[in-house]
């Protein structure tokens, strides 16, 4: 028999939509098969992002030059890149005075087959990642592939990847945000790892997350006590 808390949480997810951070879980096979939030595309020549009040996409910018991300890229909901983070990119890079960048994770989506816009979920398997360091603060982009995707659902390990897709994505994150006349953003990939570090990356940013916004599962717990409060 569901409880009430169960039957709650149905009824509220019939009646409104997930909000893709909070609302909708990393998945229960995580961290070796995550959720994945896609917000950009290939094909996009804007780049969208997370309106985080809201939960839908807004146009963050256009894309500044006719280089765009060779994946689909997106964030892991309920995750989020704080303290342990942060310590873990201090400790593997020997560097001090570093945070998170206060954002859901970031996740690149391998897949052989083009989808014409973003604003969708898919299951990815996570087998590396990009440490990227943007100026003092951790912005970790991990590596997955689309589940049952034909031509990569099957790679296990960044190392299997081809290498020069791992270029492209490089390439696109060191150079998408800067302009010819701008002076040199401090923005660097300090090391490329493979699938045990990516999961380590993706349980550190879940307890990042629930020490920022709590537990999922006690949600409507905390409901049911602000209503009964307010009555």
């Amino acid at each position: 028999m569901p409880t009430n808390d169960e039957t709650l949480h149905e009824l509220l997810a019939k009646l409104f939509q997930a909000h893709p951070w909070h609302g909708v879980p990393i998945g229960q096979d995580a961290p070796a098969v995550v959720n994945a939030f896609i917000e950009i595309v290939p094909t996009d020549a804007v780049k969208y992002e997370l309106d985080k009040p809201s939960g839908r996409l807004r146009v963050d910018r256009p894309q500044r030059f006719s280089s765009m991300c060779p994946t689909p890229y997106g964030f892991v909901p309920q995750t989020y890149c704080g303290d342990l983070v942060a310590a873990r990119c201090q400790n593997r890079m020997k560097r001090e005075a570093i945070r998170g960048d206060g954002d859901p994770l970031d996740i690149c989506v391998l897949t052989e087959r083009p989808a014409s816009h973003g604003d969708f979920f898919v299951r990815a398997l996570p087998i590396g990642g990009l440490r990227m360091i943007d100026g003092d603060e951790a912005d970790d982009k991990i590596i997955a592939v689309l589940e049952s995707d034909v031509t990569y659902g099957h790679l296990r390990e960044i190392a299997d990847a081809p290498s020069g897709l791992i270029d492209r994505l490089r390439h696109y994150f060191l150079s998408y945000k800067q302009l010819p006349q701008e002076e040199l953003r401090r923005v660097e990939i300090a090391e490329i790892y493979g699938r045990e570090e990516a999961s380590e990356v993706i349980r550190r940013s879940v307890e990042d997350y629930r020490t920022q916004y709590g537990r999922p599962e006690e949600r409507i717990a905390e409901l049911r006590r602000l209503l009964k409060v307010s009555e």
